[in-house]
């Protein structure tokens, strides 16, 4: 965790309209509660309050979450993103409890992370409307494949409550229809493309917009098949000369045809050779 930790200034200078997002689900979930400081605390000096800083701080207890997300607060974060609790399938009042306690207890924002398939408990529409109504709760990343849901979101909670999606092949759908933007996973690999894409959006080139979701299509379909996304994300890190170490277990790792897989993608890209 010590070496090439530091991030340099060229990596943030694309950051114009951009956060940086952490120690979550779509960085590495495997990090230990000393390394998940550690990384806030690096990110938050070298961002040096160009870009807003989010720490993941999700855990299958209410307590551990509020233990995490205090550790995200001393350490800088500007907020923290919180899944619901995993493993254990929980009826629709124990998930309200559970984000008020920690948005009560914590004194840190808190974006609402919605992501069934990985967690088994999906925050209805409905859900996430009571938990927009609670001081601290400033947002909700939806990683719902059905986009329906996403929309049913922006007509119960107004434009005052900012919703973005979590799954980057969705993401200019998904501004259309009234999300602000997206916590990416597909950045760790290619934030400047996604940058690019989401400017073209808010400048009204929607030709441009989608032609570049389709060209991103050949690496962001790498995210959202069996393999999860961190085994590809840091292979195509490694790739770009940005190595992020090896993946922990239970973590899969690659055959010979998946790492030409990506090799090839990250070619199509004009990222390699």
């Amino acid at each position: 965790m010590s070496q090439g930790a530091r991030i340099g200034s060229d990596e943030l200078a694309f950051c114009t309209n951009a956060g940086l997002c952490l120690v979550e689900q779509d960085g590495d979930p495997n990090l230990l509660r000393e390394e998940k400081q550690f990384v806030t605390r690096v990110v938050v000096e070298e961002a040096r309050g160009r870009v807003r800083v989010i720490a993941g701080t999700a855990a299958c207890s209410t307590k551990e979450s509020i233990m995490l997300t205090e550790d995200a607060r001393s350490s800088g974060a500007d907020a923290a993103l919180i899944t619901p609790p995993y493993y254990f399938t929980l009826p629709e009042e124990a998930l309200y409890r559970h984000y008020a306690e920690i948005a009560a207890a914590s004194g840190l924002p808190i974006v609402i992370y919605n992501n069934p398939e990985y967690t088994g408990n999906n925050l209805n529409p409905r859900l996430i409307a009571r938990l927009a109504r609670l001081e601290g709760i400033i947002g909700l990343k939806q990683t719902n494949t059905d986009i329906a849901q996403l929309v049913e979101v922006g007509r119960l909670v107004g434009s005052d409550f900012a919703i973005l999606t979590g799954i980057d092949s969705q993401v200019y759908p998904s501004l259309c229809v009234g999300a602000v933007g997206i916590i990416s996973t597909a950045a760790n690999v290619v934030p400047k493309q996604m940058v690019q894409l989401y400017t073209a959006y808010l400048e009204g080139r929607h030709q441009q917009t989608v032609d570049l979701q389709r060209k991103l299509h050949v690496w962001n379909r790498w995210l959202e098949g069996d393999l999860g996304y961190v085994t590809p994300c840091k292979e195509a890190l490694a790739l770009l000369g940005l190595p992020a170490g090896l993946v922990r277990r239970p973590q899969p790792e690659l055959t010979g045809e998946e790492r030409a897989g990506i090799r090839q993608a990250l070619a199509e890209l004009g990222l390699l050779q």
